[in-house]
Protein backbone atom coordinates (compact mmCIF):
# COMPACT_ATOMS: atom_id res chain seq x y z
CA UNK A 1 0.00 0.00 0.00
CA UNK A 2 1.13 3.55 -0.57
CA UNK A 3 0.14 6.68 1.58
CA UNK A 4 -1.52 9.47 0.44
CA UNK A 5 -2.91 13.18 2.02
CA UNK A 6 -6.79 12.75 1.90
CA UNK A 7 -7.04 16.53 1.06
CA UNK A 8 -4.55 17.18 -1.36
CA UNK A 9 -6.12 14.07 -3.50
CA UNK A 10 -9.84 15.67 -3.15
CA UNK A 11 -8.46 19.22 -4.10
CA UNK A 12 -6.74 17.13 -7.32
CA UNK A 13 -10.07 15.87 -8.24
CA UNK A 14 -12.31 18.84 -7.78
CA UNK A 15 -10.61 19.98 -10.97
CA UNK A 16 -11.61 20.31 -14.14
CA UNK A 17 -9.45 16.90 -15.49
CA UNK A 18 -11.39 15.28 -12.44
CA UNK A 19 -15.07 16.43 -14.42
CA UNK A 20 -15.90 12.60 -15.44
CA UNK A 21 -15.23 11.52 -11.91
CA UNK A 22 -17.34 14.27 -10.55
CA UNK A 23 -20.47 13.52 -12.77
CA UNK A 24 -19.66 9.74 -12.01
CA UNK A 25 -20.12 10.40 -8.72
CA UNK A 26 -22.91 12.31 -8.42
CA UNK A 27 -25.06 9.68 -10.56
CA UNK A 28 -25.94 8.39 -6.88
CA UNK A 29 -24.68 11.37 -4.86
CA UNK A 30 -27.43 13.33 -6.19
CA UNK A 31 -29.35 11.93 -3.41
CA UNK A 32 -27.72 13.08 -0.38
CA UNK A 33 -28.63 16.49 -1.44
CA UNK A 34 -32.14 15.71 -2.09
CA UNK A 35 -32.17 14.09 1.00
CA UNK A 36 -31.29 17.24 2.90
CA UNK A 37 -33.41 19.37 0.97
CA UNK A 38 -36.63 17.19 2.17
CA UNK A 39 -35.12 16.88 6.00
CA UNK A 40 -36.64 20.53 6.95
CA UNK A 41 -38.57 23.01 5.65
CA UNK A 42 -36.24 25.50 4.34
CA UNK A 43 -38.84 27.98 3.49
CA UNK A 44 -40.07 28.68 6.80
CA UNK A 45 -35.60 28.63 8.28
CA UNK A 46 -34.45 30.71 5.05
CA UNK A 47 -37.79 32.91 5.49
CA UNK A 48 -37.08 33.79 9.34
CA UNK A 49 -33.34 34.79 8.73
CA UNK A 50 -34.23 36.84 5.41
CA UNK A 51 -34.04 40.43 5.37
CA UNK A 52 -32.88 43.40 3.07
CA UNK A 53 -29.70 43.09 2.63
CA UNK A 54 -28.78 39.30 4.21
CA UNK A 55 -26.03 37.67 3.15
CA UNK A 56 -25.03 33.66 3.09
CA UNK A 57 -21.67 31.88 3.29
CA UNK A 58 -21.47 28.13 1.37
CA UNK A 59 -18.46 26.58 3.12
CA UNK A 60 -16.54 23.97 0.63
CA UNK A 61 -19.51 24.99 -1.93
CA UNK A 62 -18.28 22.08 -4.00
CA UNK A 63 -19.82 21.86 -7.46
CA UNK A 64 -23.04 23.55 -6.05
CA UNK A 65 -25.41 20.63 -5.71
CA UNK A 66 -26.34 21.83 -2.71
CA UNK A 67 -28.09 25.29 -4.00
CA UNK A 68 -29.53 23.23 -6.67
CA UNK A 69 -31.03 20.52 -4.74
CA UNK A 70 -33.03 23.71 -2.81
CA UNK A 71 -34.10 25.70 -5.96
CA UNK A 72 -35.43 22.31 -6.98
CA UNK A 73 -36.97 20.77 -4.60
CA UNK A 74 -38.31 23.62 -2.07
CA UNK A 75 -40.54 26.42 -3.46
CA UNK A 76 -38.41 29.89 -2.79
CA UNK A 77 -40.42 32.14 -4.45
CA UNK A 78 -40.62 35.28 -2.97
CA UNK A 79 -37.80 35.65 -0.35
CA UNK A 80 -35.41 38.61 -1.10
CA UNK A 81 -32.27 38.05 -2.42
CA UNK A 82 -29.30 36.37 -0.33
CA UNK A 83 -25.86 37.90 -1.13
CA UNK A 84 -24.37 34.16 -1.68
CA UNK A 85 -20.61 34.13 -0.73
CA UNK A 86 -18.81 31.23 -2.28
CA UNK A 87 -15.90 29.28 0.10
CA UNK A 88 -13.37 26.54 -1.46
CA UNK A 89 -10.18 25.90 -2.22
CA UNK A 90 -10.38 25.16 -5.60
CA UNK A 91 -11.23 27.44 -7.58
CA UNK A 92 -12.88 25.29 -10.29
CA UNK A 93 -15.30 24.30 -7.79
CA UNK A 94 -16.48 27.87 -6.99
CA UNK A 95 -16.48 28.87 -10.75
CA UNK A 96 -18.88 25.57 -11.21
CA UNK A 97 -21.08 26.89 -8.15
CA UNK A 98 -21.45 29.90 -9.20
CA UNK A 99 -22.84 29.01 -12.41
CA UNK A 100 -25.72 27.29 -10.56
CA UNK A 101 -26.93 30.04 -8.74
CA UNK A 102 -30.78 31.54 -9.58
CA UNK A 103 -32.68 33.99 -7.43
CA UNK A 104 -32.67 34.02 -4.42
CA UNK A 105 -29.40 32.70 -4.33
CA UNK A 106 -27.55 35.83 -5.64
CA UNK A 107 -23.49 35.61 -6.44
CA UNK A 108 -21.32 37.81 -4.37
CA UNK A 109 -17.76 37.28 -3.23
CA UNK A 110 -15.57 33.83 -4.62
CA UNK A 111 -13.81 33.10 -1.65
CA UNK A 112 -10.89 30.55 -2.58
CA UNK A 113 -9.29 29.56 0.39
CA UNK A 114 -10.19 26.98 3.31
CA UNK A 115 -12.36 27.78 6.28
CA UNK A 116 -9.68 27.65 8.72
CA UNK A 117 -8.03 30.26 6.50
CA UNK A 118 -10.81 32.77 5.90
CA UNK A 119 -10.39 35.74 6.86
CA UNK A 120 -11.96 37.25 10.24
CA UNK A 121 -13.23 40.48 7.63
CA UNK A 122 -16.31 37.86 6.60
CA UNK A 123 -18.37 37.26 9.42
CA UNK A 124 -22.00 38.55 10.71
CA UNK A 125 -23.52 35.74 8.11
CA UNK A 126 -27.35 35.49 8.04
CA UNK A 127 -26.81 31.65 7.23
CA UNK A 128 -23.61 29.13 7.33
CA UNK A 129 -24.03 26.05 6.11
CA UNK A 130 -21.63 23.45 5.22
CA UNK A 131 -23.10 20.52 3.39
CA UNK A 132 -21.48 17.34 2.67
CA UNK A 133 -18.20 19.35 2.49
CA UNK A 134 -15.58 18.75 5.43
CA UNK A 135 -14.98 15.00 4.80
CA UNK A 136 -11.36 15.84 4.16
CA UNK A 137 -10.60 18.79 6.50
CA UNK A 138 -7.31 17.55 8.23
CA UNK A 139 -7.69 16.22 11.74
CA UNK A 140 -5.78 18.77 12.92
CA UNK A 141 -7.39 21.32 11.47
CA UNK A 142 -10.86 20.67 13.00
CA UNK A 143 -10.55 23.07 15.66
CA UNK A 144 -9.62 25.93 13.92
CA UNK A 145 -12.23 25.29 11.53
CA UNK A 146 -15.18 24.63 13.37
CA UNK A 147 -14.19 27.75 15.53
CA UNK A 148 -14.11 30.09 12.34
CA UNK A 149 -17.38 28.33 10.88
CA UNK A 150 -19.01 29.81 14.62
CA UNK A 151 -17.64 32.98 14.24
CA UNK A 152 -18.82 33.57 10.95
CA UNK A 153 -22.55 33.35 12.05
CA UNK A 154 -24.27 36.21 13.04
CA UNK A 155 -25.93 36.29 16.51
CA UNK A 156 -29.56 34.78 15.32
CA UNK A 157 -28.02 33.19 12.52
CA UNK A 158 -28.99 29.78 10.80
CA UNK A 159 -25.78 27.59 10.85
CA UNK A 160 -26.07 23.98 9.61
CA UNK A 161 -23.57 21.26 8.81
CA UNK A 162 -24.49 17.96 6.99
CA UNK A 163 -22.01 15.24 7.01
CA UNK A 164 -22.33 11.54 7.15
CA UNK A 165 -21.65 9.73 10.74
CA UNK A 166 -19.35 7.16 11.32
CA UNK A 167 -21.92 4.13 10.79
CA UNK A 168 -22.66 5.41 7.07
CA UNK A 169 -21.55 4.74 4.00
CA UNK A 170 -18.95 7.07 3.20
CA UNK A 171 -16.72 7.07 6.53
CA UNK A 172 -17.68 2.80 6.25
CA UNK A 173 -16.32 2.30 3.08
CA UNK A 174 -13.00 4.95 3.55
CA UNK A 175 -11.83 3.31 6.69
CA UNK A 176 -12.23 -0.62 4.65
CA UNK A 177 -10.38 1.36 1.78
CA UNK A 178 -7.36 2.86 3.77
CA UNK A 179 -7.00 -0.76 5.51
CA UNK A 180 -7.22 -2.24 2.15
CA UNK A 181 -5.94 -0.53 -0.33
CA UNK A 182 -4.05 2.61 0.62
CA UNK A 183 -3.01 4.54 3.67
CA UNK A 184 -4.26 7.79 3.85
CA UNK A 185 -5.54 10.50 6.08
CA UNK A 186 -8.96 8.88 7.58
CA UNK A 187 -12.11 10.95 6.76
CA UNK A 188 -13.68 13.40 9.47
CA UNK A 189 -16.82 12.12 10.77
CA UNK A 190 -20.23 14.01 11.63
CA UNK A 191 -19.82 13.26 15.47
CA UNK A 192 -16.09 14.55 15.46
CA UNK A 193 -17.46 17.89 13.63
CA UNK A 194 -20.15 17.90 16.58
CA UNK A 195 -17.52 17.93 18.96
CA UNK A 196 -15.96 20.35 17.55
CA UNK A 197 -18.53 22.97 17.19
CA UNK A 198 -19.59 22.47 20.95
CA UNK A 199 -15.89 22.98 21.61
CA UNK A 200 -16.45 26.31 19.72
CA UNK A 201 -19.35 27.43 21.83
CA UNK A 202 -22.52 26.59 19.66
CA UNK A 203 -24.96 25.09 20.96
CA UNK A 204 -25.48 21.96 18.10
CA UNK A 205 -28.78 20.45 17.65
CA UNK A 206 -28.21 16.66 15.95
CA UNK A 207 -31.32 15.67 13.13
CA UNK A 208 -30.03 12.39 11.87
CA UNK A 209 -31.18 11.42 8.15
CA UNK A 210 -31.22 7.66 6.92
CA UNK A 211 -31.36 6.92 3.51
CA UNK A 212 -30.12 4.61 0.43
CA UNK A 213 -28.50 4.67 -2.67
CA UNK A 214 -27.65 2.10 -5.30
CA UNK A 215 -27.29 0.37 -8.60
CA UNK A 216 -27.17 -2.69 -10.58
CA UNK A 217 -24.91 -0.83 -13.31
CA UNK A 218 -21.12 -1.95 -12.48
CA UNK A 219 -19.82 1.33 -14.21
CA UNK A 220 -21.70 3.74 -12.31
CA UNK A 221 -21.00 1.52 -8.61
CA UNK A 222 -17.15 1.83 -10.04
CA UNK A 223 -17.47 5.68 -10.77
CA UNK A 224 -19.11 6.32 -7.14
CA UNK A 225 -16.75 4.59 -5.42
CA UNK A 226 -13.54 5.52 -6.73
CA UNK A 227 -14.99 9.31 -6.03
CA UNK A 228 -15.64 8.10 -2.44
CA UNK A 229 -12.14 7.54 -1.98
CA UNK A 230 -10.66 10.33 -4.40
CA UNK A 231 -8.54 7.66 -6.41
CA UNK A 232 -9.92 6.62 -10.05
CA UNK A 233 -6.73 4.06 -10.20
CA UNK A 234 -8.00 1.21 -8.34
CA UNK A 235 -11.16 -0.54 -10.43
CA UNK A 236 -14.30 -2.22 -8.92
CA UNK A 237 -12.87 -5.89 -9.49
CA UNK A 238 -9.79 -4.74 -7.53
CA UNK A 239 -11.85 -2.96 -4.55
CA UNK A 240 -13.96 -6.41 -4.94
CA UNK A 241 -10.73 -8.54 -4.14
CA UNK A 242 -9.18 -6.27 -1.30
CA UNK A 243 -9.02 -7.42 1.67
CA UNK A 244 -11.32 -5.51 4.16
CA UNK A 245 -12.62 -3.53 1.47
CA UNK A 246 -13.99 -6.92 -0.49
CA UNK A 247 -15.50 -7.68 2.59
CA UNK A 248 -17.74 -4.55 3.07
CA UNK A 249 -18.29 -4.60 -0.77
CA UNK A 250 -19.65 -7.99 -0.21
CA UNK A 251 -22.17 -6.88 2.22
CA UNK A 252 -23.27 -4.02 -0.13
CA UNK A 253 -23.84 -6.56 -2.95
CA UNK A 254 -27.05 -9.19 -3.30
CA UNK A 255 -27.06 -12.37 -5.08
CA UNK A 256 -27.86 -10.42 -8.73
CA UNK A 257 -24.78 -7.81 -8.24
CA UNK A 258 -26.91 -4.86 -7.10
CA UNK A 259 -25.15 -2.93 -4.93
CA UNK A 260 -27.39 -0.80 -2.18
CA UNK A 261 -25.25 1.41 0.09
CA UNK A 262 -26.55 2.51 3.44
CA UNK A 263 -26.38 6.16 4.45
CA UNK A 264 -26.39 7.78 7.63
CA UNK A 265 -26.32 11.66 7.81
CA UNK A 266 -26.44 14.16 10.57
CA UNK A 267 -28.09 17.69 10.12
CA UNK A 268 -26.03 19.82 12.97
CA UNK A 269 -28.02 23.00 13.57
CA UNK A 270 -26.78 25.57 15.12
Amino acid sequence: MTTGDTAARSLQHWSEAGRTGMEAFYALATEDYRQLALAADWRALLGERAHEGWSLLDVACGSGKWPTALLRDVDLTGLPDVAYDLLDPSEFSVTEARGTLRPPFVARHELVTTLQDLSPEHTAYDVVWATHALYALPPAELDAATERFVSALAPGGLGLVAQATAASHYLVFYEAFRAGVREATPYTTAEQVRDALAGAGADVRDQRVHYRTGTDDRAVVEGFLQRCAFDTSVSLEEMEAAPVLGDYLASCRDASGTYTFEHEAALLWL
